[in-house]
C-alpha cells in the first residue's frame, strides 16, 4: 500500500539559539515543536511518513534533526544544511551523505544577500558531490531567484532540484508576473521538481482556496503531477490557518485531477525523489 508523505515540515527548539529568523514576534510558532505535537495531525490526515527540513543555517541543527529522526520512525528522511561557502564544502557533503537519513541539503537562499550566490563557481564541486550521492538540493527561493535556479539546473543536469513552496509567489498581492513565466521556464528542465507547500503563508489573512487556485493550477499545468509533491510547512503554516486547514485546501486544489495524479502528489513523487535512493 502506498504511504502518504508530508514532504516538508520542521521541528525546533528556540533555546538552541541558531534560528535567526524565529523571533518572539512570531508568537504562534515561537515555542518548541516536536514530533509529539505533529503526530496527532498526521494521524488525522492519514499521513504515514515525513521529510524533516532544516530551519537554521548550521550543521548543529542538522545534527539535532538527525537525532530527532532516529527517535521517530515516521521521519523517513532529513534535508540538512552544510556550509557551502567552506573550502571543504564538497567533503562536508560527502560526510553528510554517509548518514542514510540525509536525503537532501538546503541553503537558505532567501536569506542570502547576494541573489547570484547560487551561481558562484565555488559551489560547483559540492553540487556535483550532491548529485554523485543522489542528494536533492531544496531551493528555498523567492520569485527573484527563479531565473538563477533555472541557470543552476542547466549547469547541473544530474542534480535533482526541488523548488520549495512553489517559489513563494506574491499571492497576497494577487501578482503572477514574472513568477508564472519563470515557473514555466523552470519546469522545462526534467531535473527540477516542485513542492505544493508554503502557499498559505504567502496569501492574505483569511485566504480561500480560490485565492490559491491560480497558483496551484499553474504549477500543476507546468510541472505535471509526476513532478509535484505535497508538504505542510508545519509549524510555519500555523501562522496562516494551520495544518488541517492547509491539508483540506490542498486536497481541494488537486481534487479535479485523476486519482493516479493525486497519488503522485500525495505519495509517489516524494517517495521516488527523496526516499527511493535514500531514506527509510
Amino acid at each position: 500500500m502506498t504511504r502518504r508523505i508530508d514532504a516538508h515540515h520542521h521541528l525546533w527548539r528556540p533555546a538552541r539559539g541558531d534560528y535567526g529568523w524565529l523571533t518572539p514576534e512570531l508568537t504562534p510558532i515561537y515555542r518548541d515543536f516536536a514530533m509529539a505535537d505533529l503526530d496527532p495531525l498526521l494521524d488525522q490526515c492519514g499521513i504515514d511518513a515525513t521529510i524533516l527540513v532544516q530551519a537554521a543555517p548550521t550543521e548543529a541543527e542538522t545534527a539535532f534533526m538527525l537525532a530527532e529522526a532516529q527517535a521517530a520512525p515516521r521521519i523517513a528522511g532529513v534535508i540538512g544544511w552544510i556550509d557551502f561557502d567552506a573550502p571543504d564544502a564538497a567533503a562536508r557533503v560527502a560526510a553528510m551523505a554517509e548518514n542514510p537519513l540525509i536525503v537532501g541539503l538546503r541553503p537558505m537562499l532567501h536569506d542570502i544577500p547576494d541573489d547570484d550566490w547560487l551561481l558562484r563557481p565555488h559551489l560547483t564541486d559540492p553540487l556535483r558531490e550532491m548529485a554523485r550521492h543522489r542528494l536533492a538540493l531544496d531551493a528555498l527561493a523567492r520569485p527573484r531567484h527563479l531565473a538563477r535556479v533555472t541557470d543552476l539546473a542547466l549547469r547541473h543536469p544530474a542534480l535533482t532540484i526541488v523548488l520549495d513552496h512553489i517559489g513563494k509567489p506574491e499571492i497576497a498581492a494577487r501578482r503572477t508576473a514574472p513568477w508564472n513565466a519563470d515557473i514555466l521556464a523552470l519546469s522545462a528542465l526534467p531535473n527540477v521538481f516542485c513542492k505544493l507547500s508554503g502557499m498559505a503563508t504567502e496569501a492574505a489573512a483569511g485566504w480561500t482556496v480560490e485565492d490559491l487556485k491560480p497558483y496551484a493550477d499553474h504549477v500543476l499545468s507546468c510541472f505535471g503531477a509526476s513532478r509535484v509533491m505535497w508538504g505542510s510547512d508545519w509549524p510555519v503554516v500555523d501562522l496562516a490557518g494551520g495544518y488541517l486547514r492547509w491539508r483540506e485546501a490542498s486536497l481541494a486544489l488537486i481534487s479535479a485531477l485523476p486519482d493516479t495524479d493525486q497519488e503522485l502528489i500525495l505519495s509517489g513523487v516524494a517517495e521516488r525523489i527523496y526516499l527511493g535512493p535514500r531514506g527509510r
